[in-house]
């Protein structure tokens, strides 16, 4: 009729447009939520709803509350003095007492000194090997020798610390493979296990030898979600295998890279207390003495718990540190990060 707009119908999305519920626009314009989506019991409906999946959470929350929070009460033993037998948390207060005494004590500075080199060096070999071997695999066409080579190097990952000790002790032992090679080119045997001098390098070849195969699992998977596309465009664009591996291959796990390496750096203070424990001996304290085995030795085998408990808050804190300084690094310089 004449005298009336037009009627614009779009088809059937103009009947959804007129069922759909009304937004609520702010002062400014922008358009805000619908407020039953924010209401409190929404939670509740929730869970009642996925409570089966919920459940599955139980197990880990409460292992984490039993063994990692709870005892985090103990820590106050490093500001009270703890006899065994009595209190739980210590007897008296002594304040600051023992965090002077291992700050004044030589042993540590001793010992602190050796776990910062051996957790460089093994970050230093450990972290950026699985890159490497990962993209080494990557490049393997034939998946009969690919699957090999993939279960020969995570097979070492499965022995435990108690076997890789006990085989690295057998090769550097007096009579050991290591020294019938040795003898067999003119050099005369040398009994590595009782050297500082090659603590370290025994202790960071074994520790390359059990973890770096393990460690490409999350690179292959990283590498798997790489766009194809993006090497083709750099196949016309003229770029060759290392031009790919530099400009696509490596962007592309780079989250996943930072992700581990902010990680590595959380644990740095705590490097292979079990696999230390079982390769050194007094001769090699000078080299491979670290704050976990002071720890042990001062707490476990002195009873002096109060004092390993100061040592230990003390290492923790410098975790934190070295964590949240490698966080905000990462998000900086790369735009990637844990939080």
């Amino acid at each position: 009729m004449r005298g009336q707009e037009p009627f614009d119908d779009t088809g059937p999305t103009s009947v959804l447009v007129q069922k759909a519920e009304p937004a609520f626009p702010d002062p400014v314009g922008k358009t805000l939520p619908n407020k039953r989506d924010a209401r409190p019991g929404s939670w509740r409906r929730a869970l009642g709803r996925d409570w089966q999946l919920y459940t599955l959470a139980v197990l880990p929350l409460a292992f984490f509350v039993i063994f990692r929070y709870v005892p985090m009460l103990g820590n106050i033993i490093a500001f009270r003095k703890y006899e065994p037998g009595g209190s739980l948390f210590g007897e008296t207060w002594v304040g600051l007492r023992y965090v002077k005494m291992f700050l004044a004590d030589p042993s540590f500075w001793n010992v602190f000194t050796n776990t910062l080199v051996l957790g460089t060096l093994t970050l230093l070999f450990c972290f950026p090997l699985p890159i490497v071997l990962a993209l080494l695999l990557n490049e393997v066409r034939n998946s009969k020798v690919k699957r090999f080579l993939q279960s020969v190097s995570y097979l070492p990952h499965f022995l435990s610390v108690v076997i890789v000790a006990g085989l690295v002790m057998q090769l550097v032992s007096i009579d050991g493979p290591v020294n019938q090679l040795v003898k067999a080119l003119g050099g005369e045997p040398t009994a590595f296990i009782q050297k500082p001098e090659w603590f370290r390098t025994i202790f960071v070849s074994s520790e390359v030898w059990q973890t770096v195969g393990w460690g490409t699992i999350l690179y292959l998977a990283a590498l798997t979600t790489i766009d194809e596309q993006l090497y083709e465009a750099a196949r016309m664009d003229g770029a060759g295998r290392w031009r790919q591996i530099w400009h696509v291959t490596l962007p592309g796990i780079r989250p996943t890279a930072v992700t581990l390496l902010i990680l590595n750096i959380g644990t740095f203070m705590t490097i292979g207390f079990e696999k230390v424990l079982l390769l050194y001996n007094p001769l090699t304290y000078p080299t491979a003495d670290v704050i976990t085995t002071f720890l042990y030795r001062m707490g476990v085998e002195s009873s002096n718990l109060s004092y390993a408990a100061a040592i230990g808050l003390f290492e923790a804190l410098v975790g934190v540190v070295l964590i949240v300084s490698a966080n905000l690094i990462s998000r900086r310089a790369v735009g990637t990060s844990l939080w």
